[in-house]
């Protein structure tokens, strides 16, 4: 982690398969400083935006089989990415849960809520009507955004309430669930324990 970055929940993960080598640092107590090289420049772009909106310090540095296409890339980085964010917020104690956010980019309006449940489930509601933003897939958001909620053990919805322009769209998606991430993992010193009527999460 570069010197002078802010210390806080921070998680650092490295995960190598066949198809992926990811190194990951996410500190949710951060300012919104990033280090990204997915070798995806529109999806480093999105990683950037998540990362200073929510502020968050990240870093992503990523070799993958790009020469076959940009599934492995993508998926596994939102699987890295969720886990990231499940071991930073740690056993949960004291923490709002829950976040949410009806995000503005430009035509389009994105929302975005969530609960750190322990619980993974996606809904997901985008339509996007080209093949490619940059040299992103557009089919692959809503996988990045399946692998995030999984690794997470979060519920995470999803919505597009209004919007024609895809990379509009797309970046709204991102910059409102870094809104709704931090909302969630904020910490409030009313809640004794876990925000549950079981004692866990």
């Amino acid at each position: 982690m570069e010197k002078g970055w802010k210390e806080g929940r921070i998680a650092a993960i490295t995960r190598t398969t066949r198809e992926t080598d990811i190194s990951l640092t996410l500190n949710l107590d951060g300012s919104g400083r990033a280090q990204i090289d997915t070798g995806i420049g529109f999806f480093d772009h999105m990683l950037h935006g998540f990362a200073r909106h929510g502020l968050f310090d990240l870093t992503v540095k990523v070799k993958g089989d790009l020469e076959v296409d940009t599934h492995h890339t993508i998926e596994d980085t939102g699987i890295v990415l969720g886990n990231a964010i499940r071991q930073a917020v740690g056993d949960k104690a004291g923490i709002v849960r829950y976040g949410s956010r009806i995000l503005p980019m430009d035509e389009a309006l994105i929302l975005c809520a969530l609960d750190l449940c322990g619980r993974p489930y996606l809904v997901y509601d985008l339509t996007l009507d080209r093949e490619k933003v940059g040299d992103l897939e557009t089919e692959m958001i809503r996988e990045f955004f399946y692998a995030v909620s999984y690794g997470a053990t979060m519920n995470l919805h999803i919505k597009q309430l209004a919007g024609r322009n895809n990379h509009h769209i797309i970046e709204g998606a991102f910059k409102a669930f870094a809104k709704a991430l931090d909302e969630a993992v904020r910490q409030d010193e009313r809640i004794s324990g876990v925000l549950s009527t079981k004692g866990s999460l």
